[in-house]
């Protein structure tokens, strides 16, 4: 007695659905999102601010993409242990402080790029710190945020 077997193509659009949400429930993709996110923020800013700003061009953006990686990395992890430490202080100064954080953010990852990611200054970066924080609560509202939801 011979077996047959048979492969039918699905044209079930539930299915297909699941597949993409699948996807877009991926905590990788959606780190992904972010980290391409960032890079692209940190590019176009040390374009408008390139005396403060310093990100080496060479391999086509592969330092921003790093630094990207480096700044989401230690968003993740010591963000929130800042944050947590320094909330008097940023109760008393009603918010001002927090892109405080975010400049020291940046300086460890000067500090650990070294001559491809440089920040140069105190009060440029402080703008700096502000504008990606910005632009960060743009991409995360226009685009993060409706890809995620578009899965659901």
């Amino acid at each position: 007695m011979k077996k047959r077997i048979i492969i039918e193509e699905v044209n079930n659009p539930k299915e297909k659905k699941l597949k993409y949400n699948k996807l877009i429930k991926n905590k990788f993709f959606e780190t992904f999102l972010y980290i391409v996110g960032y890079a692209i923020i940190l590019i176009f800013v040390s374009c408008l601010f390139k005396k403060s700003l310093y990100i080496n061009n060479d391999y086509f953006g592969v330092y921003a993409l790093i630094a990207s990686i480096i700044i989401y990395i230690l968003n993740q992890t010591i963000k929130p242990i800042l944050i947590y430490i320094t909330l008097p202080l940023t109760a008393l100064t009603y918010g001002l402080f927090y892109p405080v954080i975010n400049v020291i953010i940046l300086y460890i990852t000067s500090f650990i790029l070294g001559n491809n990611f440089i920040v140069r200054g105190i009060f440029i970066p402080f703008i700096i710190a502000i504008i990606i924080s910005f632009l960060n609560i743009l991409m995360e509202g226009m685009i993060i945020k409706p890809i995620m939801n578009k899965g659901k």
